[in-house]
């Protein structure tokens, strides 16, 4: 009858639903203010700087043939490339251009799985693969493995949009 489950269980109190929810959005806000600002910042600047530069027109004419097979401009490469540095930064870039009319809502419909298949590789090579110890010889076929299923998902997404 003296379970010491059961004296444990009538001295530990549970949480109120509002502190777990005060703390979950605690915890949010550093993620948010710590993590995901500092890259979609990092994008707007970037994408401002290579318009200044005139290499975002540059990136536009390069890319145009490849882009165009998913229905989308030229200029739609920097968020794949943004992409594969942070899923984040991929979002900054997309916001402006979008922000600039260079994307529409069907651009970006078609490049958001892209976004996601491919995104933040960069950065978990690096904290990931590294330490686990993954063997140098499958990155790059790990990293080709995700590009071409964000290619087939924008082949697939520019028949549904």
């Amino acid at each position: 009858m003296n379970n010491p489950s059961e004296a444990q269980s009538s001295t530990t109190k549970k949480p109120m639903i509002t502190d777990v929810f005060v703390e979950g959005a605690k915890k949010g806000w550093v993620i948010a203010t710590t993590s995901t600002v500092p890259n979609v910042l990092m994008a707007f600047v970037i994408i401002k700087a290579l318009q200044i530069t005139g290499a975002l027109d540059l990136i536009g004419i390069l890319f145009s043939p490849i882009m165009a097979i998913f229905g989308l401009p030229g200029e739609a490469a920097a968020v794949l490339i943004g992409a594969w540095m942070s899923m984040g930064g991929a979002v900054g870039v997309v916001i402006t251009l979008f922000d600039q009319g260079i994307l529409n809502g069907a651009h970006i419909a078609i490049l958001a799985p892209a976004i996601y298949l491919m995104g933040s590789q960069v950065q978990y090579i690096g904290r990931i693969m590294g330490p686990i110890g993954t063997e140098g010889r499958y990155i790059p076929v790990m990293i080709i493995i995700s590009i071409l299923n964000a290619f087939g998902a924008m082949l697939v997404m520019n028949l549904f949009v």
